[in-house]
């Protein structure tokens, strides 16, 4: 199976400051991918450079087989994001909500109105299709967010710490609905998270950034191998040597309003 993302070398620097260090890593097209990193580790920065939000000092990217650099709105189509903070319009139904997703996607009428239905069907809000957003709970709203990134037949789902402020069963439940979306639709995804224990059950390959290097790359059970550890997070401490923690909350509203600013071209 061929490489849906593939990074070579890719470098980022702000002044004297090297965020991302030469970074080389690809995930296979159909893939659960999870990168892991500390806060400052360079995680976001990646996740920008990919998203086309950032541009690289040096290195390549190609996602789809296309580069965010020269070709932005093709890697735009090709992917789909769900940000760490919520970013529906609550004062919208959730369909209004996918509605105004898939106009903006430029994705034809009958098939728009086609994907809404399917997908909420999916996520289980499809009795809920008229109520108003601020009326969801925070597990709701994910699940609708994660239906909104899909809308448009994404290759690549993006998923920022997106259970951040769940419960342990909405977490649970939500990670089951993107396992089955992986099988039935074949979507890459590509997630960060800080709680250890869902990387190691939803991701088939981990890659561990810090200090603006991946120092190392493989199954949960490689990485639990390579460092003697008895569980991922362990292998994670031992590895970075500091807990896993959320990113600076600046850096996800930012990419989050440049996200906004390109989706109402």
């Amino acid at each position: 199976m061929s490489a849906i993302i593939e990074v070579e070398n890719l470098t980022k620097k702000f002044k004297d400051f090297t965020a991302v260090n030469g970074i080389t890593f690809s995930v296979e097209q159909s893939d659960i991918f999870a990168f892991l990193g500390p806060n400052g580790a360079g995680k976001t920065t990646t996740i920008k450079m990919l998203t086309t939000l950032l541009k690289p000092t040096s290195g390549t990217i190609k996602i789809n087989g296309f580069d965010p650099m020269i070709d932005k709105d093709a890697v735009r189509k090709s992917f789909g994001i769900v940000f760490q903070d919520p970013s529906l319009d609550d004062e919208l139904t959730a369909w209004e909500n996918m509605e105004f997703h898939g106009v903006l996607y430029h994705v034809p009428k009958e098939l728009r109105r086609k994907r809404i239905d399917e997908l909420l069907e999916i996520v289980e809000l499809n009795d809920r299709r008229n109520n108003l957003v601020k009326q969801f709970s925070g597990g709701m709203k994910r699940r609708l967010e994660i239906a909104r990134g899909l809308l448009h037949h994404p290759k690549v789902l993006f998923l920022d710490e997106p259970t951040i402020g769940l419960d342990p069963q909405t977490r649970n439940h939500l990670w089951q609905y993107v396992i089955d979306l992986n099988k039935e639709e074949g979507i890459t995804v590509f997630l960060t998270t800080h709680y250890m224990e869902e990387a190691e059950k939803v991701a088939r390959k981990i890659a561990i950034i810090d200090h603006g290097n991946i120092v190392a790359q493989g199954s949960a059970e490689v990485l639990r191998e390579q460092t003697k550890s008895d569980s991922l997070e362990n292998a994670f401490l031992a590895l970075t040597g500091k807990a896993i923690r959320d990113e600076d909350a600046s850096g996800i509203d930012a990419m989050r309003q440049r996200h906004r600013m390109w989706t109402k071209r």
